[in-house]
């Protein structure tokens, strides 16, 4: 098991509207959007705010966040070219993975989860195949 001790996402907290001219010129913002859709279908609402930055390989992003129990999440990342791969994992406080739904397909996944408890958790996004790229996480919940 990968440590998790490697840092704490600190991308600012952004409105989550689209740019203009994101379909021409798709952002990781946009494609993000695009994937938290298909959630909203099942009547999740996706957060105000979104998390971005530079995915490296071998140097995975780390966000805690604090979840409430009786709520169901997914997170969902995306990444742009030359990104080929992401994976998004969920973890208890204690670093130890958590069983949920994955979801992936190539620069975009997104995990699901229902916790049991209220409290604090961690997403780690990671590049699984490419190179060094922009990428986009948003939640969702209900």
């Amino acid at each position: 098991m990968k440590t998790l001790g490697i840092f704490l996402l600190s991308a600012a907290l952004l409105s989550a509207l689209e740019t203009p001219g994101s379909r021409e010129n798709p952002t990781a913002r946009s494609k993000v959007l695009e994937l938290a859709g298909a959630f909203a279908n099942d009547g999740y609402k996706i957060r105000d705010g979104y998390w971005s930055g530079v995915l490296e390989p071998g140097k995975p992003q780390i966000l805690a966040v604090n979840l409430f129990a009786g709520n169901a999440y997914w997170f969902s990342a995306a990444a742009l070219a030359p990104a080929r791969k992401l994976s998004v994992t969920l973890f208890d406080e204690k670093g130890r993975p958590l069983e949920g739904e994955l979801f992936q397909d190539g620069s975009t996944a997104a995990a699901g989860l229902l916790p049991d408890a209220s409290g604090r958790y961690l997403v780690r996004l990671e590049l699984v195949e490419g190179d060094k790229a922009d990428f986009c996480l948003v939640y969702s919940y209900k």
